[in-house]
């Protein structure tokens, strides 16, 4: 005879709960209205990318672009400038060839062979995109002559090289963080590390007069759907390829 205790009821709730969110969460309705707002906001930052783009190309310069570099410049704490410095840093060669190697084959040695090849081709073919809508629109850089420059870089201006780079590929690094590691304090601190550069990235290429606020701005949109399609680059090749490999590869701590 089977021995009953007090929790059953309470487990058997538990898993009555469980499966109404599971049948809510994955309707067809409810997907559908999920792959609706989905392609909405992909088409939202295609249409906005295309209009700042296309002035851009129409029009030389932006008062606002302007206003807010000389804002953001007027910023004088030496720490601030210290971050916007650093923050930079690991988007200038070789640092960003290095540290996407090094993320790349450490994402072998663990094991996780589609998440380092997916993440290879994004480390690839942002910079590439990026090059070539540059080349494309080809907008100068700011002058010296109008604010206050850093380091005066060659090459064009929009959108910005770093702010896409940091938006696709340590986007893309997140997205693996959050979906393969179960919750720790390194997940988080993962997280934090790389959300916070590109979080900043904008206001650190604005600060140090690299780029126009303009530029920040076409690089995040174009970045964002960088990151989109390679999530679902991702996704496609994971089904497909490897099915059956575990989707954490950390315990709970």
């Amino acid at each position: 005879m089977k021995k009953t205790t007090t929790l059953e009821p309470i487990d058997k709730a538990h898993q009555a709960v469980v499966e109404t969110v599971k049948e809510n969460t994955s309707s067809p309705g409810a997907r559908r209205r999920k792959a609706l707002l989905f392609q909405v906001s992909v088409g939202i930052m295609l249409v906005a990318f295309g209009i700042l783009t296309f002035l851009v190309v129409t029009i030389p310069a932006f008062p606002i672009d302007q206003s807010i570099t000389r804002g953001l410049q007027s910023i004088t704490n030496p720490i601030f400038a210290v971050l916007m410095t650093f923050i930079s840093w690991a988007g200038f060669s070789p640092q960003s060839f290095i540290l996407s190697a090094i993320i790349v084959i450490f994402l072998f040695i663990l094991g996780s062979y589609w998440e380092g090849a997916a993440s290879l081709v994004v480390a690839v073919f942002v910079p590439i995109l990026n090059l070539l809508v540059k080349i494309l629109v080809h907008r100068a850089r700011p002058s010296a002559d109008l604010i206050h420059i850093v380091n005066q870089l060659n090459g064009y201006s929009f959108p910005s090289g770093h702010v896409m780079f940091y938006t696709g590929f340590f986007g893309f690094i997140c997205f693996l963080i959050y979906t393969l590691l179960k919750p720790s304090w390194i997940r988080t601190l993962l997280l934090i590390t790389f959300g916070s550069h590109i979080a900043l990235i904008g206001i650190s290429r604005i600060y140090l007069g690299d780029h126009w606020a303009s530029d920040v701005l076409g690089a995040y949109l174009f970045g964002g759907v960088c990151l989109i399609a390679s999530i679902l680059f991702y996704r496609w090749g994971k089904s497909r390829f490897f099915p059956n490999q575990p989707t954490a590869v950390a315990r709970d701590r």
